[in-house]
């Protein structure tokens, strides 16, 4: 990436982060802020004054300002907001009663949402050391939220074929759309590096072709669906890309693939806690439970739907017209390509959060980081093909000859 360009970036992230501080009415929120401020402020810095080793320095200061110092601060302080602690209680839950959620017959005495737990079963996992050892730094879920998608993020960005997997994975997690995220709640966040995976693995080189790729690409975005029903509109896109390029039995590999991890990890659930599953991660994110999420912004479909019931019907009535629209476009003109697909995927799931009655700013992670790591993706294999404008701040290479040259007179015809 050109100095200067990557330079904007930490400048409009320092703005960003500057803004948050100032504007935030929550604490949690004002504390990133005021931290990540300062890093990307000096991480700018140090790429416009560091020629040689300016970006890498840059990179450092982004990742240890916006992410490392107030992560570890917040966490310290028990900082945090309400769904770490729903992660960390599911936790507790499980190792005591053998399943993540509350029955209904507690539910239907609660006031207080964060009774609820919206996520899926694996999410539980992120929670077990602190209701294994206490509270702490190391036993914060957001930590581990971070450790996992550090990992699984860079497998993404290698599979699909980006150069400086590395540099990539610190930009991005150093970026307001993982830092801020990730410091202050970050249960999206692991999520969406295994859709990354996911299509990474759909991207991979030829030899994966046959039964090897689909079965990698179903574990990859079968253990997001398991964590979160937000990722299974990624199935159903994945699936309407095999069907076209690489046909029904990769159809049939990937799907098989993805229904059995969804099964082992989240059927046991299903099969003995129904009722709980139901309300816990069904009628509650959709605000047909008793108690309604606090989760809100103002987005076209929490403002109709706090209108009322009306309203709130309207609002679910819309997002099944979206996805009867999508699921349309998935048969009419199915994705060829990995890129189509993830963009497809992105622009399915902006549509479904600016719709949802319960929603926030911060699900548009999802989208973000997808249309980021496509970017990474696709700026890779440009540069490779030479399709791309090199580097202002570089001076062109000069030749390099072994012996001077001298000018030939061309013979007269």
């Amino acid at each position: 990436m050109p100095r200067r360009r990557l330079a904007a970036v930490f400048g409009v992230s320092a703005i960003f982060a500057a803004l948050v501080a100032i504007f935030s009415s929550d604490a949690v929120h004002q504390h990133w802020g005021s931290i990540a401020a300062c890093g990307y402020a000096l991480a700018m810095i140090a790429v416009l004054a560091w020629k040689k080793r300016g970006a890498d320095a840059g990179l450092v200061l982004a990742l240890c300002g916006a992410l490392l110092v107030p992560l570890t601060w917040l966490a310290a302080n028990a900082l945090e907001q309400p769904e770490v602690a729903v992660v960390a209680t599911s936790a507790t839950t499980l190792i005591h009663h053998g399943t993540p959620y509350a029955d209904p017959t507690t539910l239907a005495a609660a006031t207080d949402p964060n009774s609820y737990n919206p996520y899926l079963p694996v999410m539980a996992v992120f929670g077990l050391p602190r209701a294994a050892l206490g509270g702490g730094l190391l036993t914060d879920p957001r930590v581990w939220f971070g450790v996992v998608f550090l990992i699984v993020f860079w497998l993404g960005l290698k599979r699909g074929g980006a150069q400086d997997p590395w540099r990539w994975t610190v930009l991005v997690a150093a970026s307001p759309v993982i830092a801020f995220e990730l410091a202050v709640g970050g249960t999206d966040v692991p999520m969406v590096a295994f859709l990354c995976l996911g299509f990474a693995i759909l991207m991979s080189s030829p030899e994966l072709a046959g039964r090897r790729r689909p079965v990698l690409a179903g574990l990859a975005l079968g253990t997001a669906a398991a964590m979160k029903a937000t990722a299974w509109p990624a199935l159903l896109v994945a699936i309407a890309l095999l069907a076209v390029r690489d046909g029904k039995r990769a159809v049939g590999t990937f799907t098989l693939t993805a229904v059995a991890v969804v099964a082992v990890l989240a059927g046991p659930f299903a099969v003995l806690y129904p009722r709980a599953l139901l309300e816990n991660t069904i009628k509650f994110p959709l605000g047909l439970a008793h108690v309604t999420s606090q989760a809100s912004s103002p987005l076209p479909g929490h403002d109709l739907a706090a209108t009322g019931p009306a309203g709130h019907m309207i609002v679910v009535g819309l997002l099944v017209l979206a996805g009867v629209a999508v699921a349309a476009s998935l048969v009419i003109r199915p994705p060829r390509t990995v890129p189509r697909a993830v963009m497809l995927l992105a622009g399915a799931m902006t549509l479904m959060f600016v719709l949802a009655p319960s929603t926030r700013f911060g699900y548009l992670i999802y989208p973000a980081t997808l249309a980021i790591w496509l970017l990474a993706v696709v700026a890779s294999r440009g540069v490779r093909e030479g399709t791309l404008m090199p580097d202002p701040d570089v001076p062109p290479a000069s030749p390099c000859t072994t012996s001077r040259t001298r000018s030939v007179t061309r013979p007269a015809a």
